[in-house]
């Protein structure tokens, strides 16, 4: 008996093709042939098919990286979720009296500018959007919809970014707004220094870190405005409504007569209760020499002839430049006095006469 080999699969002759002469049969696959071809070209398709997924995948891993650094990825947040208390708000405190507005416009349109947060410590600290959170937070409180309001659109920051840039993303978009107050920048700008998680080691460098986008002059408003809050240690209660030509004037005062601080903060804490108004008044009133003034000493030294005076005075929120010599008085003020009514600049031409004779 002839042993047959155990992978040997016999075919029948009459199922041989004929082949012409002079050719050369071509082999025949069996089934077992065929089945491991089919496989390996299988494994091949399934192989092309994992290394277009895997670029796929890594393609948009690097986009999910770019637009996270980019800070364009958004996704909703718990409230409970978002922290405030890394980052010194550049708002005065308590509520917002546009919250409501903003509140009836997130009911109407929903919210078209998300807030940005950044992933830290197990939860998300906030970096730009403080009144747009205020106004989710009352509306969850208002209305119990935590469907609605209980997540609120957030733009996820890069984590790892540092104190100072998360500072000045803040900065940066509040900066457009034209109602940030110049005693709002200062104050943030104060509060920047002392805080021990930056390495500001100047109030200038502080301003500088945060405001450097800003002109000049401007970051010169803003360290005048920090040295007067500073002077004033927490006496104004309404620093936020302070007109920037009164607080300059104010300061200016300040840093000529240091010793009058303390008269003017003994006139504001006289007043606990008082409101805006009220407080701007009694600003005024010291900038323009009242409220412990420091008179300057005049006994024993002669007038001399054709010495002049100069002073400002602030008024309604500008400064009045006045120059005083001998037959004439001229006073510069940013306003067009010609538009006036002849009679009415009589009557107040003939009151300052009257005032001098008094």
């Amino acid at each position: 008996m002839t042993k047959r080999r155990m992978f040997d699969i016999g075919f029948p002759d009459d199922d041989l093709e004929a082949v012409p002469a002079g050719t050369e049969a071509a082999p025949r696959r069996g089934p077992m042939a065929a089945a491991i071809t089919e496989n390996a070209e299988a494994l091949r398709e399934r192989a092309d098919v994992e290394t277009r997924i895997r670029a796929e995948n890594d393609a948009l891993a690097h986009e999910f990286v770019r637009l996270r650094g980019l800070g364009l990825l958004v996704d909703r947040i718990p409230l409970g979720d978002i922290r405030t208390q890394a980052l010194t708000r550049d708002r005065a405190p308590g509520r917002d009296n546009e919250i409501d507005e903003l509140k009836e416009s997130i009911r109407q349109i929903g919210l078209s500018n998300p807030i940005r947060v950044v992933a830290r410590d197990g939860g998300y600290e906030l970096v730009q959007g403080f009144r747009r959170l205020m106004a989710y937070q009352e509306l969850l409180e208002e209305t119990g919809d935590t469907g609605a309001w209980g997540q609120i659109p957030a733009g996820l920051v890069a984590p790892g970014e540092s104190i100072e840039g998360l500072y000045r993303r803040m900065v940066d978009e509040n900066m457009v707004r034209r109602d940030i107050s110049f005693a709002e920048m200062a104050e943030l700008a104060r509060a920047y220094l002392a805080d021990p998680q930056t390495d500001a080691p100047s109030l200038d460098a502080a301003i500088a870190a945060l405001f450097g986008s800003a002109a000049r002059q401007k970051r010169v408003y803003i360290r005048n405005f920090a040295r007067l809050l500073d002077a004033l240690d927490g006496a104004l209660a309404h620093a936020p409504q302070l007109p920037r030509a009164l607080g300059l004037a104010v300061w200016k005062r300040l840093d000529r007569e240091p010793i009058s601080a303390a008269g003017l903060r003994r006139k504001l804490a006289a007043e606990p209760g008082r409101d805006a108004e009220r407080e701007l008044a009694i600003l005024r009133e010291f900038a323009e020499g009242g409220a412990g003034a420091v008179a300057p000493k005049t006994e024993g030294k002669p007038h001399k002839p054709g010495a002049k005076t100069t002073l400002r005075v602030s008024h309604r929120g500008d400064i009045a430049h006045c120059t005083a010599a001998d037959g004439r008085v001229e006073m510069r003020l940013p306003r067009d006095f010609s538009a006036l009514d002849r009679m009415q600049l009589e009557r107040a031409v003939t009151a300052f006469l009257a005032a001098l004779d008094d």
